[in-house]
């Protein structure tokens, strides 16, 4: 029997009660979180960013009643319950710590990657935990809705038992200006979202083998620009992640196909989708299952988005996480073994062999 109406792509929001400062004023603080928390209902109390003028349009925009002259003035503003960080990952650790010092900074929810490497990302999880503090990391394509949807029918047996999963990006993403001076590029900064998304729906994979050339468009230099990897999760599931950011020519003329998809296939079904960020569309999902469906293909719909709605999911887990004094579901111990996971792959890269994650004491 088809029970669609179960399916839950978005999260109910249980707690909107402690207070955000949020650091940064770019493009995905000032178009995604903050757009995310103004429908969501929570209470942004605070801004700052490198150039105050910048801080101060983006508080105009949402009404937030407070711009700090730097990320150190509102760390220190008492009034700040939740420090939110949408800084580039060579500085945030740095503010990481500045914010763990402060009584009245209850709980970090910090950018990824975490960190540059694996060991600071450690470093930061051993920090956190002897300073009592919540550090929570934006790991936010778990809350993507197709993502949350096939989580759920993985969950439920829908699909029996996994065998073979992929996601295929031919995208072009906007690089930032601070990645130029970083040696790590697409694995780092665009597969992270594939490789956790993995990790949320197969569990822990033992071992990884990543291959990776330079993207032409990319003018600076780097070596991880197109990159494949193929992991393998208990079980024998089988996984691969393509994130093409070549993905043909774009000039004038020339009819770019650009999407991220993805494919679950179990012993009992199947389910297929797309991810909506690169068309600025709502995320999708299909799926045939001989178990609930006779085989034949459903699709459940909904109106909202990865960017912003997902970014509700990623605010209220740490909400929800503060108000009941459990773990929030997104836990800088969780994200280290992401952050192992990416580290894993550098390292298949650079000698040319499958790497399993054992090799990584986390």
């Amino acid at each position: 029997m088809v029970q669609t109406d179960s399916l839950t792509p978005d999260v109910e929001v249980r707690c909107r009660d402690f207070r955000i400062g949020c650091i940064g004023a770019g493009m995905i603080m000032a178009d995604v979180h903050l757009a995310a928390y103004s429908e969501a209902g929570f209470p942004v109390v605070a801004i700052a960013s490198r150039t105050k003028a910048n801080a101060q349009a983006v508080a105009d925009r949402y009404s937030i009643g407070t711009v700090h002259d730097s990320p150190s003035d509102l760390i220190a503003d008492e009034q700040v319950q939740v420090l939110d960080i949408a800084y580039p990952p060579d500085l945030q650790p740095a503010i990481i710590r500045e914010a763990l010092k402060q009584p009245h900074i209850l709980a970090i929810l910090a950018q990824k990657p975490l960190a540059l490497d694996l060991d600071e990302a450690i470093a930061l999880r051993d920090e956190a935990a002897a300073a009592g503090k919540i550090l929570s990391v934006n790991q936010n394509m778990r809350y993507d809705q197709s993502i949350r949807v096939l989580g759920q029918l993985l969950g439920r047996g829908e699909l029996g038992d996994p065998v073979f999963a992929t996601i295929d990006m031919r995208a072009i993403p906007h690089w930032q200006g601070f990645l130029e001076g970083y040696d790590r590029l697409t694995l780092a900064n665009m597969s992270v979202h594939h490789l956790d998304a993995l990790r949320y729906l197969f569990g822990e994979p033992t071992e990884i083998t990543t291959v990776a050339r330079q993207d032409p468009r990319t003018t600076f230099e780097h070596t991880d620009g197109i990159v494949v990897s193929t992991l393998r999760f208990p079980g024998n599931v089988l996984a691969l992640s393509t994130e093409d950011v070549w993905s043909g020519p774009r000039e004038d003329g020339f009819d770019s196909d650009i999407y991220i998809k993805w494919r679950v296939e179990g012993t009992a079904g199947v389910a297929q989708g797309t991810i909506g960020w690169p068309s600025g569309e709502p995320s999708t999902l299909t799926y045939a299952s001989s178990i609930t469906t006779d085989g034949r293909w459903v699709t459940p719909t909904w109106q909202t988005m990865w960017f912003p709605q997902a970014f509700i999911g990623v605010m209220e887990q740490l909400q929800y996480a503060l108000d009941t004094g459990t773990e929030p579901a997104l836990t800088v111990a969780d994200n280290v073994k992401t952050m192992a996971l990416v580290e894993a792959g550098y390292r298949s890269i650079d000698e040319r062999r499958p790497v399993l994650l054992s090799e990584f004491d986390i």
